[in-house]
């Protein structure tokens, strides 16, 4: 983790309890409710801000020795940077540094800084340079001349930190040579915004879900009511508050037969929580996660907080389009006239995509030989087309013994779509085909790299072996994305779009996952015991493959988890953790009524809304605003999350209000 604080010492080598309870005369009680929960979220995020307001920024820069302190002042230190001093005491023998992050894997050392000695016998060579703190780092020390090496050592440094290492001999006239890390100043503690935020985040959560205690009890919620709306509560006095057969005034209709119809017709919020909270982190990693590398996506393989997110996003979409089109269809919609909307939507999200949030809008005024092709919304466009037409096409009728008796036949869910699984096998033969078996010129076949200064700068050209090949000679790089997460430590200049042709297949796999939910959903609505055991055996089996594809290793598994190529094991583990999370959120949400997937139910209601919102608007205020320092995490979290929790105000405003943006 960055900002870990390192040994002071001489080292070489130095580590809401839901609201589903219907409460008597609780319909203000509820919408108070709700104010107070998004109220409480903005405060939440003011208090951060408060406890984490800027002060004076840390000396960058710091002390080094008097004598070379004219040296070191050139050097201003950035975030995610520590300051490194390095003392040549050896005689008459110039060094080179060499550095490489942890995280770079089998990656050429870069050279960091060349220390020339001094000239004279008791001044030693000196440099002043600034190394990262993302991750642990790997120095070389090597003289100049020989190119021999003189040693090496690991090392996590710490933001804004004040280093030095001697490089001298261990006794007068001796050749044995020591390399020594002394710490002059200790790093600030970078992480320390996350974990205040984090407390503030409980803090909210605890907030509400007492509040939502307090509003089960029967005398607080009619207080309440009775502050909110007299006339209600008087209504609610003298009627019959214990009766379940009341009349509704305005509708005439008895509130038991209201409640019956409307289970009947009951939307699960556990997809619209899962979606919201997908859709929330979303945002907030788009809006740049306070700057932090956990945040941000992975440079190639592996996973962060960032590579998250979209997967899930499309996992639940995959559900929501089987549930919603067996619903249209059982209104006697036509499958013609279904499968128009199908093409309109997916033809509105492309476009959105392409004109709207194009992030090469950053190069400037766009042109058509720059404009990107591919895209998140275009990849849902292609993804939701695909598979609602998947579905439309062997689309039959919900089994009668579901429907009535709520039970169904052991793995009906599954035999019932052999076609749809037989082309899905198909689609992800053909990625597997392409990927492992097409030629790409100059590089090896299967190559699943990051190309640049990987695999010891072996395959330069080669970024995302066949993906990107595919996406270049079909797309031109142009027309690609220009700044790839593997040119941060790979050091790639190549154009490669994670959104690509290629990694679409196993979108459209991720989304047929989804489907898979929402059928289990539907043919064992009730069934909760039914329910939890298809999802768990389904985490189970996806999690074993996961194992078996990556060999439980980042990078030396047959195909490792990578959200650049959306390789296989990337939609097997990320399905993994969609099918368990899903199940705890419907278990949560929608079976024991423990909390009611606010806040994140707003946002997940109306997303595409909140989605290119975000994107449009984000370098405006109040939603970007000029920082005192712009190299502190902090300012940039408190940035952050204010302008994440003020679009789940917007999609609250927007749900109260009843406004939804569907395509």
């Amino acid at each position: 983790m960055t900002g870990a604080r390192p040994w002071a010492a001489a080292t070489r080598r130095a580590k809401e309890r839901g609201g589903s309870e219907a409460v008597a005369g609780g319909m203000s009680a509820a919408r108070a409710a709700g104010w107070a929960g998004v109220t409480l979220l903005l405060a939440a995020s003011v208090l951060s801000a408060a406890l984490l307001a800027p002060d004076a920024a840390p000396g960058r820069g710091a002390a080094a020795p008097q004598a070379d302190l004219d040296k070191t002042r050139h050097v201003e230190l950035k975030m995610d940077q520590a300051l490194l001093l390095i003392h040549n005491e050896l005689h008459e023998t110039n060094l080179t540094i060499y550095w490489r992050s942890e995280r770079c894997y089998c990656c050429l050392f870069q050279i960091l800084v060349n220390v020339t000695w001094s000239g004279k016998a008791r001044r030693p060579g000196f440099a002043a340079i600034p190394v990262c703190t993302q991750h642990r780092s790997i120095l070389q020390v090597n003289a100049t001349l020989e190119d021999k090496e003189v040693c090496r050592f690991e090392y996590k440094f710490g933001e804004f930190g004040n280093y030095s290492l001697v490089v001298k001999h261990t006794h007068n006239g001796s050749d044995e040579v020591t390399c020594d890390l002394v710490v002059n100043k200790n790093p600030v503690d970078s992480d320390l915004p996350v974990s205040v935020m984090f407390l503030v985040g409980l803090a909210l959560v605890v907030a509400v879900s007492f509040l939502r205690l307090l509003l089960s009890l029967e005398d607080f919620s009619n207080w309440i009511s009775k502050a909110i709306n007299s006339q209600e509560t008087d209504h609610l006095i003298n009627s019959e508050l214990g009766s379940p057969s009341r009349i509704d005034p305005l509708t005439g209709v008895s509130q038991s037969a209201t409640r019956s119809l409307s289970a009947s017709g009951h939307r699960l919020r556990c997809l619209d929580t899962f979606r919201g909270i997908a859709l929330v982190i979303m945002v907030f990693v788009n809006y740049g996660g306070g700057k932090y590398w956990y945040f941000k996506h992975s440079s190639w393989n592996g996973l962060t907080v960032a590579d998250l997110v979209f997967p899930w996003f499309v996992f639940i979409m995959g559900s929501s389009v089987f549930l919603s089109m067996t619903s249209i269809l059982q209104r006697g919609c036509s499958k013609f006239k279904l499968l128009g909307k199908i093409a309109w939507r997916s033809f509105l999200l492309i476009c959105i995509g392409i004109v709207i949030v194009n992030p090469n809008y950053c190069l400037g005024p766009l042109s058509w030989d720059k404009l990107r092709i591919p895209g998140v919304l275009q990849r849902l466009g292609v993804t939701y087309f695909v598979v609602a037409v998947l579905e439309l096409l062997f689309a039959k009728p919900m089994p009668e013994n579901c429907a009535l008796e709520r039970s169904c036949p052991s793995l009906r869910d599954i035999t019932s779509s052999w076609p749809q699984w037989l082309l899905i096998l198909i689609l992800e033969s053909l990625w597997l085909g392409l990927t492992f078996l097409l030629p790409v010129p100059g590089c090896p076949t299967g190559y699943l790299g990051p190309g640049g200064i990987g695999d010891l700068g072996k395959y330069t050209n080669c970024t995302g072996g066949a993906a990107g090949y595919i996406d270049r000679f079909l797309l031109g790089s142009e027309h690609l994305y220009q700044h790839p997460s593997s040119a941060v430590l790979y050091h790639t200049d190549m154009a490669y779009d994670p959104e690509g042709i290629l990694g679409t297949i196993n979108s459209i796999v991720m989304a047929f996952f989804g489907v898979q939910a929402g059928k289990i959903l539907l043919y064992y609505k009730g069934e909760t015991k039914d329910i939890f055991i298809r999802f768990t055996a389904w985490f189970l089996i996806l999690g074993l493959i996961s194992v078996i594809l990556t060999k439980f290793s980042e990078n030396e598994g047959f195909i490792p988890v990578n959200k650049n190529l959306w390789s296989l094991s990337y939609v097997t583990t990320l399905s993994t953790f969609a099918f368990f999370i899903l199940l705890v959120l419907y278990l949560v949400v929608d079976v024991k009524g423990l909390w009611t997937g606010v806040p994140f139910f707003y946002p997940g209601m109306n997303s595409i809304l909140v989605y290119v919102g975000h994107e449009v608007f984000e370098n405006y205020f109040p939603f970007h605003w000029k920082l005192e320092d712009n190299q502190s995490h902090k300012e940039h979290l408190i940035q952050n999350t204010v302008a994440t929790a003020l679009w789940v105000l917007i999609a609250y405003v927007l749900y109260k209000k009843k406004i939804f943006w569907k395509i």
